[in-house]
């Protein structure tokens, strides 16, 4: 049996922009800081400030968020920002994992306006991320980056990074004013069926617009709002939309969201097939091949009942200060005496390597 981490992440760093080539190299991300906020980083890109980057804590600070939240988050600097792959895989041994498989940080919100900008930042994320995978074993997959501005740049990079370990396209659940069941994407999802690649979508929000709607500090809750709620608005779009028959053989994650929502958006799903006289499946997540990533505070008998055994899957959120990391997740559950040992091996092992074809 394999332990995967179905959601782990790299934070963002000037390293990663060391791949930009040629022309590209003037679209170089720069960090900075805040007016009397030193340590708090945000990426200045094409002349506006974007997304933002963790805080970059001592292993006392770290230890003292543990303790506060009762979650284990402490991890060598070098390799949450994988300056040191060997390490990071000396941790994910510590933690019993075998293979995690890597999100962006930077992505979380729309990075640019300009195509040419989306394109060149996405070909220099994608090639830090292979040359990660090629240091990491095979125990590093990842998630790529397509720049949807420009679909025949994103096909590209999608086999480039198909290549080169990559296992899922990464898509935010709103793009500009664009949702998931846009024809516009009907290119994207094509090529990952074809390239046997999930689509993965993480918590984000690229609508710029409804971002600042409603944003709040983040530390308040602005996050739930911003990017988990629109993340179960795609996955409810995904199981009520034809996607699923469109692209027959595709695999949809839905990624750091929790999971305790699932039972919602699966009783309504089933009630819109009824209505619209369609046949209704025990399982919708199952019959449309769409897993959501699950958290130790879930109720899990009562997310299994409704999502079925075939469809949960665990991620750490290696690398993150926030609601959704708890770096012993795996291990919490594993230990857990809520489901059956049956179910957390799915969890654990078979459901991530379906979803993303390990």
């Amino acid at each position: 049996m394999l332990t995967i981490d179905a959601d782990a992440h790299v934070i963002e760093t000037e390293h990663t922009w060391d791949f930009l080539e040629g022309e590209d190299r003037r679209f170089r991300p720069m960090l900075v800081s805040p007016k009397g906020d030193e340590r708090s980083e945000h990426w200045m890109i094409d002349g506006k400030i974007r997304g933002f980057r963790f805080q970059t804590l001592t292993e006392q600070e770290m230890q003292r968020r543990s303790e506060k939240t009762g979650k284990d988050v402490v991890a060598p600097l070098a390799s949450r920002e994988m300056d040191d792959v060997g390490l990071r895989l000396k941790d994910m041994d510590r933690l019993g994992i075998d293979v995690q498989v890597l999100h962006n940080t930077i992505c979380i919100e729309q990075l640019c306006d300009r195509p040419e900008v989306d394109v060149a930042l996405c070909r220099s994320w994608n090639r830090w991320l292979a040359d990660i995978w090629k240091q990491g074993d095979n125990r590093l997959r990842w998630s790529m980056l397509p720049p949807v501005s420009c679909m025949t740049d994103a096909i590209d990079e999608m086999r480039f990074a198909k290549e080169n370990g990559a296992v899922a396209v990464c898509m935010r659940p709103i793009e500009g004013n664009r949702i998931l069941p846009d024809p516009y994407f009907y290119p994207i999802y094509d090529e990952a069926q074809r390239l046997d690649l999930a689509i993965a979508v993480h918590i984000a929000n690229g609508n710029p617009a409804l971002y600042d709607i409603v944003r709040v500090p983040y530390n308040t809750g602005g996050g739930f709002s911003a990017f988990r709620i629109p993340t179960v608005m795609a996955c409810q779009q995904l199981l009520t939309s034809a996607l699923p028959e469109q692209f027959p053989s595709l695999r949809w994650g839905f990624i750091e969201a929790s999971a305790q929502w699932v039972p919602w958006v699966v009783a309504d799903a089933k009630e819109r097939y009824q209505l619209a006289g369609k046949p209704v499946p025990e399982f919708p997540l199952e019959a449309c091949r769409t897993y959501v990533t699950c958290q130790t505070n879930d109720d899990l008998p009562f997310v299994l009942k409704h999502a079925g055994e075939h469809s949960i899957l665990i991620g750490t959120d290696y690398g993150h200060f926030d609601a959704s990391s708890e770096l012993d997740a795996i291990t919490v559950l594993k230990q857990s005496q809520e489901i059956s040992q049956e179910s957390i091996t799915k969890i654990v092992d078979d459901n991530p390597r379906a979803l993303y074809g390990l």
